[in-house]
């Protein structure tokens, strides 16, 4: 027994409640944090204020985040509120707008809905839900005030109609129907005077209001028209000397109670009265087409033979004979000429007899200029062609024929009616030239003011300067169209002050120019020494980088001059390149063995084979550690040639007697611990770790070299020894083996995804034909599947279907974490609740092979064979 006497352990502290757990009801002194995280559930319910929610969070977090985790998550919910409603009170301001405005577009209040909904706006709460309601009615009445509108419209055309029939039938009928129709119109015009004075009548679309109006004015004209005509046939039914009325059926029934004939039997009787025109003599026609026969059979002639001069005198001549004769020839004979001048040439000479037929054209493209609806209206200058277009054509068929005045009368009032359009235009673009006018010298005025404190200016700032002159000239450029004489009285004032305001800019260009070209020189010279001088080159560069940076030049101008500038440093450093990689391409043996077995390994790649590739893998592989032998048996046998001759001095050298050497003394290790007799020492534990972050080195085990002896790596302590390797590859090699070893394992991933997938389809179809034939092999399934679990599947298999599969595939899907369809997220809520009430039973992860037998042990459908791919793809590649 040892002397040492006993000590008595001292009495363990009670600990001292921490200050918030009478706050938060015993959440911190709580021993298990299931217990914890209940009392901050009931502390919870308490509603506490957010100053004392985020006191406990802070506190709690650092002990038991699973117990803080539903004070964060109240925390959240509190800003995730605030946000609302401050989102809340933007919409419900904006919405207030909306509705306060006297004239509510309705673009905007549904506009307002939406892109509240897309920022998060709580729409179901107050004000917001109120605000909504409130745009929605509105909408609603502007859109029914539009309908209405549109309603009124069709009531008033068919006033209109009922109106017009009733003039087509007698007069008398038409009377009996006055009241009527006054009743009518009468609600009419209420109804209409009822829309325009609505409140919301103002934010209607500004199309209907035109529509209603034209409507009322169209009804008015319609009826006041109606109710002159049918006082005047009242008047003129008792009057027999009162005038007719202006509608003819009603007339003609008047002509009959008078005993005279309608206005369609005096006008038959006008026609039979009038006498038929005298014929023309037949020998004066005879004469005349014999006249025209001759001088056309001459033309005819002419051009046949080819004769150009003499086909144009004859044409000539048979013009002279049809201004004489034309007039008695007939149709026949009239075209068969039409047709020898246009074989002649002449036709564009010759239009007599088609003048008025192109003139009529051109008066109804006059004429058909206004009458375009709105959105195929012509523009000013548009319509300004078009005139000048047709006024053209005009003088051109005035040309070929005698003039047509009555033509011409309603061309030209044709004309001067489109031409208002013109003159309009011309207004506006008076009026926005002598706008243009104005903003362009206020800002020749603007840039001279500029000019003039720039000047001022203690120092100056070329980029800000050039950046204002560049503003100032997108101004002027899009200051407005103006006319030509008065941009070429306002260019030169332009040209003058900005040429005045960019002087200062011009002279530092200039300067910078110069020093530009001397670093460009400079450049040269060292591009051109033998030897790189790095330091010098960043210099410079640094040089013309500051430069650049603070006089700004022409973009292709500076491009050019960087150009120059880099030109002779990137010659220099390709030379220096190009060596470099001259080097490198003098390849040793060592990289070509790597090479050729690189170039290998990308053959077996390209086979698809993962045999070969594993194969031509460890080829390359023992290319590099054949290159790693090398170099350290070239080591060995260097140490054994210096060695030598140390070793022969020796055996020259008398040999005296040898004491033997005495055993090394045993080293006292101090070990702490129990040194009673009979106790059993502990062995010190080896870290098999590095040192963490503030561990103390001399506390861990120095490493050992080969030849037991601790390695020293420096003044902070121990280093690992480091494995030996060869030399420093090439760099093609290098590249080589790398990019090929990467390929191999992309191959070998994709062979094996590939294996893996199919074996999952053999393993659905070993399933679907209940047939533990097609089950996969153990190697095919993985190194997950073990070989109870795979004779577990395949007796599942070999038996008849049997069992619910719902629970099993739930289970499954929990272990591979994976998505559980929507229909099934409610079971799977509820099994995770009775899984957190089974604490002694497996997890999930720890049964999916179980699992998976129960789904194979019943009857297979295509949604389960989904769920239970889904979920294998996942399990076997963990």
């Amino acid at each position: 027994m040892s002397d040492a006497p006993e000590v008595n352990p001292a009495p363990a502290k009670t600990p001292e409640p921490h200050p918030l757990d009478a706050l938060t009801g015993g959440a911190f002194s709580a021993a298990t944090s299931g217990e914890r995280a209940a009392r901050v559930r009931d502390w919870l319910a308490t509603q506490p204020s957010s100053e004392q929610l985020q006191e406990v969070f802070k506190e709690l977090s650092v002990r038991d985040k699973g117990a803080a985790r539903a004070i964060r998550e109240r925390i959240d919910e509190i800003k995730r509120a605030k946000g609302q409603e401050a989102i809340a009170a933007e919409w419900a301001e904006k919405a207030q707008g909306l509705l306060a405005a006297p004239r509510l577009n309705i673009a905007d209040a549904m506009a307002w809905q939406r892109d509240a909904a897309k920022a998060g706006a709580p729409l179901s709460r107050e004000p917001l839900s109120l605000l909504k309601t409130q745009l929605a009615e509105r909408i609603k009445v502007i859109e029914d005030l539009q309908h209405r509108v549109q309603v009124q419209r069709e009531a008033a055309v068919l006033l209109a109609q009922r109106i017009e029939v009733l003039s087509t039938k007698s007069w008398l009928d038409a009377q009996a129907a006055l009241e009527l129709l006054r009743t009518d119109v009468g609600r009419w015009q209420e109804q209409a005077a009822e829309l325009t004075g609505d409140a919301s009548w103002a934010s209607v679309e500004a199309r209907f209001p035109p529509l209603l109006d034209a409507s009322r004015t169209q009804l008015l004209v319609v009826w006041d028209a109606f109710q002159s005509a049918l006082a005047q046939t009242a008047a003129a039914a008792q009057d027999a000397a009162a005038p007719l009325p202006p509608v003819p059926v009603w007339a003609d029934e008047l002509r009959v109670a008078r005993g005279l004939p309608t206005e369609a039997a005096a006008t038959a009787a006008a026609a039979e009265a009038k006498q038929p025109k005298p014929k023309t003599d037949p020998a004066v026609v005879e004469k005349a087409e014999q006249a025209v026969r001759e001088a056309l059979a001459k033309l005819e002639r002419e051009t046949a033979e080819g004769h150009g001069k003499a086909s144009v005198g004859a044409a000539g001549a048979l013009r002279a004979v049809l201004k004489v004769q034309g007039r008695h020839i007939g149709a026949e004979l009239e075209q068969q000429v039409h047709q020898a001048l246009v074989a002649a040439g002449e036709l564009q000479g010759w239009q007599r007899w088609s003048a008025d037929q192109v003139r009529e054209e051109l008066v109804a493209k006059a004429e058909a200029l206004l009458l375009r609806p709105e959105g195929q209206a012509l523009g000013g200058r548009k319509m300004q062609e078009t005139l000048r277009q047709l006024r053209e054509q005009w003088k051109q068929a005035d040309q070929g024929g005698p003039a047509n005045h009555a033509l011409w009368r309603k061309f030209d009032e044709a004309c001067n009616a489109a031409h208002k359009v013109v003159e309009a235009w011309l207004d506006k673009i008076r009026a926005e030239s002598a706008e243009h006018k104005a903003k362009r010298l206020a800002l020749i005025e603007e840039l001279k003011g500029w000019a003039q404190s720039q000047s001022e200016a203690a120092s100056a700032d070329w980029k800000a300067l050039n950046r204002a002159l560049h503003q100032f000239a997108d101004r002027w450029r899009d200051g407005g169209h103006v006319g030509e004489k008065v941009f070429a009285e306002l260019q030169p004032l332009w040209k003058q002050a900005f040429a005045q305001a960019s002087a200062p800019l011009e002279a530092a260009q200039k300067e910078s120019l110069v020093r530009r070209h001397a670093m460009i020189e400079e450049a040269t010279a060292l591009g051109a020494a033998p030897q790189l001088r790095i330091d010098a080159i960043k210099a410079l560069q640094q040089r013309w980088q500051a430069e650049a940076q603070t006089v700004p030049l022409d973009r292709k101008q500076e491009q050019k001059l960087w150009d120059a500038f880099r030109k002779p440093i990137d010659e220099a450093f390709n030379r220096k390149s190009a060596d470099r990689e001259r080097a490198a391409t003098e390849l040793s043996a060592r990289d070509r063995a790597v090479l050729d077995a690189s170039k290998a390994l990308e053959a077996a790649n390209a086979s698809g084979d993962a045999q070969q590739i594993r194969s031509a893998m460890q080829a390359l592989e023992a290319a590099l550690r054949h290159q790693a032998e090398a170099a350290a048996s070239e080591e060995k046998q260097a140490l054994a040639q210096d060695g030598q001759a140390p070793a022969a001095t020796e055996t020259e050298a008398p040999q005296e007697p040898v004491a033997p050497k005495a055993a090394p003394a045993r080293p006292v290790v101090a070990v702490r611990g129990d040194d009673r007799p009979g106790m059993k020492r502990e062995a010190a534990a080896v870290p098999s770790r590095p040192g963490r972050p503030g561990e103390r080195r001399d506390a861990r085990p120095p490493l050992r070299g080969q030849d037991g002896r601790a390695e020293r790596g420096g003044r902070f302590g121990d280093r690992p020894v480091r494995e030996e390797r060869g030399p420093r590859l090439g760099d093609a090699a290098f590249r080589a083996q790398r990019e090929a070893m990467e390929h191999a394992q992309l191959a070998l991933k994709k062979l094996a995804a590939q294996a893996h997938g199919e074996a999952l389809t053999q393993l659905l179809a070993a399933w679907e034909k209940r047939d533990p034939a097609q089950l996969p092999s153990g190697q095919e399934l993985g190194g997950r599947v073990t070989a109870q679990v795979r004779n577990a599947w395949a007796q599942a298999l070999s038996s008849a279907p049997k069992g619910d599969a719902a629970e099993a595939l739930l289970r499954l899907e929990m272990a591979a974490d994976v998505p559980t369809p929507a229909d099934q997220l409610n079971a799977r809520r509820a099994l995770q609740l009775q899984l957190l009430t089974r604490r002694n039973d497996p997890a999930p992860a720890q049964t999916w092979g179980e699992d998976a037998a129960r789904v194979l042990a019943s009857a297979s459908d295509a949604a389960s064979a989904r769920r239970l791919q889904s979920v294998l793809k996942a399990l076997l590649r963990k």
